[in-house]
């Protein structure tokens, strides 16, 4: 049997695969601007690949420009604890902290609220301290991170997360 979240990691590796079919689905009650940010990615693709079952990231996508472990989250609540189901959110986000701090990557999570009527997906990242240079320092400044609790859990609410189509717009910019 599937995991529920399943459909949701399908439909993120569309969007950022540049499926043309995915993406005029998604799209429809989008902005005009929303809908354009989606559609630069069928000109600007990413290879996207399933990781699920490895060290607790669902998607990886490689560009020439960028590459992101992605990590995918969906929920028709708009906050979501990492210490639910025993913590295991928790520890599998310090892991991934520990090894994308390692590597000098930057690790996206991206959290789609169910039933919701616009861009439903938002894209964070996760606290680190790793030196970042050139286009890596740029995007880790300008994405949403992870809240923390008083007791130092990860939480995120959906509301403060970057809109996809807005995350879009920044890879895919080009000057005029």
């Amino acid at each position: 049997m599937a995991k529920k979240g399943a459909i949701y990691e399908r439909e993120l590796k569309g969007i950022l695969a540049g499926e043309e079919k995915t993406i005029k689905k998604m799209s429809k009650g989008m902005s005009e601007e929303e809908r354009e940010n989606y559609e630069s990615m069928i000109k600007k693709p990413f290879l996207v690949l399933r990781a699920a079952g490895s060290f607790g990231i669902d998607l990886i996508a490689i560009r020439q420009d960028y590459s992101f472990p992605i990590e995918v989250k969906s929920s028709k609540e708009k906050t979501l604890r990492f210490t639910q189901n025993r913590g295991r959110g928790q520890k599998q986000a310090e892991d991934i902290v520990k090894e994308c701090s390692r590597a000098g990557v930057i690790a996206l999570y991206a959290y789609r609220l169910k039933s919701y009527r616009g861009d439903p997906w938002r894209i964070f990242t996760l606290p680190m301290d790793s030196g970042f240079e050139g286009w890596a320092r740029y995007v880790y400044d300008i994405l949403p991170k992870i809240s923390l609790t008083r007791d130092s859990n990860y939480i995120m609410h959906w509301e403060e997360g970057m809109p996809l189509s807005r995350f879009i717009s920044y890879l895919n910019y080009e000057e005029e």
